[in-house]
């Protein structure tokens, strides 16, 4: 799913298996190992100092969807050039 026909692989927020956005759905993809691992990294560096949270967020806005292939920071820079 995340391996197009070139081989290469891409950073997508994956809409199969999400809970909240797709982001640990989509790292997990994308390092392959289980999701479970990534949002289990996320709680571990939210309960030692919060910094799980942050990153998420960001993550959340930076990681293109995989539906449309846009970011939220791609549809905001393109809504405020019109």
């Amino acid at each position: 799913m995340n391996e197009p026909t070139g081989g290469t692989k891409h950073l997508n927020r994956l809409r199969h298996g999400r809970l909240v956005a797709g982001v640990c759905t989509g790292l997990a993809a994308y390092f392959g190992i289980d999701a479970t691992l990534v949002r289990l990294a996320f709680a571990v560096l939210t309960v030692f100092g919060g910094l799980g949270i942050l990153l998420y967020l960001c993550a959340w806005v930076i990681i293109p969807d995989e539906v449309d292939g846009t970011s939220i920071a791609d549809s905001f820079v393109n809504k405020r050039r019109s």
